[in-house]
């Protein structure tokens, strides 16, 4: 039996979500908490490596019961959450066919990365935003610039040097830049994200809404395919990944994206 989560977690406090030995991680709690429930050791793959101080409230995790192990759907809920510490939550449980894959079978991920641009800095959700506090933004231009990430690209430009995918190229589904209230939001949505890359965009579209670059700036970056030329990577308290799309035959639940304070 394959079973499906969905899963929210506070980043601040781990080192990404990839088990790594002698540091804390998301992956490492929730496989401790769902092998607690399934008596026996559980090894989970998830939709996306999120990074260091990077949060999920669309997450999306899969992992295999061992033969003989049954448990109603909700012990992998109710279950599982009493085993893991509070920046980690199980949202939905699914039984899911076995050729679904959290991974594979993803054919968009969306990203929102959060920025308090208030008069003065938030405190009470300090961790969850990255803080521009004082240097009012120009969002419309912001989203003017996000407007030329569409379309299957190279993102070279916005990669990590540390990335080891294969091929710079991604396909860029949507992306805007809105503001509520103090908050300004860049929601993006493609197939797939190199390392660093939603962090490497806000850096630069921040360019742009300091005055300091216009937004076609954005179409030159993609066209020197020069990492060196763009911006500062964003800091990674500001970033969420919010939702993972499947086809409907696996039958993974829709959830409001989040942070949901900011629908």
């Amino acid at each position: 039996m394959r079973i499906a989560l969905g899963v929210e977690y506070d980043g601040s406090a781990y080192q990404g979500f990839q088990l790594q030995e002698g540091v804390p991680s998301i992956q490492g709690c929730l496989e401790e908490a769902v092998s607690s429930i399934a008596a026996a050791g559980i090894r989970l793959i998830c939709a996306g490596r999120t990074d260091t101080g990077v949060h999920a409230t669309g997450q999306v995790v899969h992992f295999d019961c061992p033969e003989g192990t049954t448990r109603p759907l909700h012990a992998w809920i109710r279950g599982v959450n009493t085993k893991l510490p509070p920046d980690i939550a199980v949202r939905w449980a699914r039984e899911v066919p076995e050729d679904f894959h959290a991974r594979f079978s993803a054919f968009e991920r969306i990203y929102r990365y959060i920025i308090w641009n208030g008069p003065a800095r938030c405190a009470v959700m300090s961790r969850g935003v990255s803080d521009y506090s004082g240097r009012p933004l120009d969002h419309e231009a912001m989203d003017q610039g996000a407007a030329f990430l569409l379309g299957e690209r190279d993102f070279t430009s916005f990669r990590s040097s540390q990335c080891q995918s294969r091929s710079p190229f991604r396909n860029v589904h949507s992306a805007r830049v809105i503001r509520r209230g103090d908050f300004v939001i860049l929601e993006i949505a493609a197939n797939a994200f190199l390392h660093h890359m939603v962090r490497n965009i806000a850096g630069s579209l921040l360019e742009v809404g300091l005055g300091r670059k216009e937004p076609a700036w954005i179409q030159e970056l993609l066209e020197i395919r020069d990492r060196n030329q763009a911006g500062p990577t964003g800091l990674p308290g500001g970033l969420y990944l919010v939702h993972v799309s499947y086809p409907d035959r696996f039958g993974i639940p829709e959830v409001p994206l989040g942070p949901l304070w900011l629908e």
